[in-house]
């Protein structure tokens, strides 16, 4: 037992290596993961202290668990069930499949990610592409939503900028759970997205089973309480109008309500900008009838590193005016006691008519509009007159305007000077005149209020 063996050096490095793993699991590793733990609870306790909707425990509860509880639920079991009969698998393989699907979805907050980097780059961004402004909110109707109440954000779809202007203005009342789609899925980014409490959604798929593991997981957050951020649209608007609701995500929260639990209300949100970065490509989507997005990967380098130089020689200006307004909160509790018809889809449309009438009037849609209703070339002042005339009928019917300075001069000084800079006007003694090869680009910002404007106008 005390006798000396011989062991070649390999085998002795490959015993010194596992014992330091185990040491590591089962000795240092739970003083780090303790560790960690409870920095992260007192990140938490702080950042809840300034926060009007403290995060919810479902928010922070370890992924692992989330992901036990989703796939043992008793629907999904059910679902999966039903997909190895229709399927003709066993179920031990519709189960596994079931829980890949659980892993994909469930997001891992972190409230030091969240606060720490997130909401602090989602402002300096913002702020250095965009004069970023409120536009209309009633602070009295959303500090009255009752606490105990689970706050679903519902948004207009203008840009991917988006995300990051509700992250930050949404900053000082609750932390945000976005579902995002397979865009985001690519690594690193998905990490990162993951750490932000966001959930991957796969807006095509069309199994039952994944279908059954996205909606339970949607219900327990939402029972759970947890402030979530949708664009209904589904998608990027292609043509700068607000598309129709798609229903599907709305349902499982419609569906998954219980009227004598805690109430979920909406708030629309509207959005905005005098520049969407990702416009041309958007409007040659729209123009082949297909969501698939040509974006060129040099071509968005280059932009990137163009723009960097201009901010090094000093030569570098913000893509002009970018707004967010909120409009009035809708509790789904009394809103399904007030409709006879089916509860998802007038939630869908009282939703899509709440958010239209609050989308922000900014400087280029403003003369985009004015400038598609007249008959040909326009004079500035012809322009100015007609602009000060919609204008007022626009506010007078509720609408909401940002006038930089309040100043509509200035305003429009700043609508032409954007357009004419990006080719999309032409000016020759004052007078301004629609360039035939960007006119559709023109739309597609004049476009983002045209629901507004009354028919007999345009």
């Amino acid at each position: 037992m005390f006798q000396t063996i011989d062991i070649p050096v390999w085998a002795l490095l490959l015993i010194a290596v596992f014992a330091a793993l185990s040491i590591l699991e089962r000795v240092i590793g739970p003083s780090i993961r303790w560790f960690f733990r409870k920095r992260a609870e007192r990140v938490v306790a702080e950042v809840n202290k300034r926060l009007n909707r403290p995060i919810e425990p479902f928010k922070l509860a370890r992924r692992h668990d989330m992901v036990q509880r989703l796939k043992y639920d008793l629907e999904v079991a059910e679902a999966i069930a039903h997909h190895a009969e229709t399927e003709g698998v066993p179920e031990e393989v519709a189960f596994k499949l079931a829980e890949n699907f659980a892993r994909e979805i469930v997001p891992s907050f972190s409230a030091s990610a969240y606060f720490g980097i997130g909401t602090r780059a989602s402002k300096w961004l913002s702020q250095s592409l965009y004069r970023v402004r409120l536009g209309a909110y009633d602070d009295r109707r959303i500090s009255a939503i009752n606490p105990e109440s689970t706050v679903v954000f519902v948004m207009n779809h203008r840009s991917n900028m988006d995300y990051l202007l509700v992250t930050w203005l949404a900053a000082d009342r609750s932390a945000l759970s976005y579902a995002v789609g397979e865009w985001a899925r690519i690594w690193p980014l998905s990490s990162l997205i993951r750490t932000m409490g966001a959930f991957f959604i796969r807006r095509r798929s069309r199994s039952p089973l994944y279908r059954k593991v996205l909606a339970r997981y949607v219900q327990m957050a939402t029972r759970g309480g947890v402030t979530q951020a949708v664009f209904p649209e589904g998608g990027l608007s292609l043509d700068g109008r607000i598309a129709p609701p798609k229903l599907g995500f709305l349902n499982y929260i419609v569906s998954g309500f219980d009227p004598e639990g805690r109430d979920v209300v909406f708030i629309p949100v509207a959005l905005n900008y005098d520049r969407v970065l990702e416009d041309r490509v958007l409007i040659e989507a729209h123009a082949e009838g297909e969501r698939k997005f040509r974006a060129s990967v040099p071509k968005a380098i280059g932009f990137v590193f163009r723009q960097i130089g201009k901010r090094l020689r000093g030569r570098f200006h913000r893509f002009g005016y970018a707004a967010v307004s909120f409009g009035a909160p809708l509790s789904l509790a009394e809103f399904s006691n007030t409709t006879t018809r089916n509860v998802t889809a007038a939630v869908g449309a009282e939703l899509r008519d709440r958010i239209s009438k609050v989308v922000p009037i900014l400087p280029v849609p403003l003369v985009a509009s004015v400038l598609e209703d007249a008959d040909g070339p326009i004079t500035r002042d012809e322009l100015v007159a007609r602009a000060r005339e919609r204008l007022e009928r626009l506010e007078a019917s509720g609408a909401h305007a940002h006038i930089p300075r309040k100043n509509l001069d200035y305003a429009i000084e700043t609508g032409v000077r954007m357009l004419c800079l990006r080719g999309m006007v032409d000016e020759s003694d004052s007078v301004l005149t629609i360039a035939d090869h960007e006119r559709a680009v023109l739309t597609y910002y004049a476009n983002s209020i045209r629901h507004l404007i009354p028919a007999e106008e345009s």
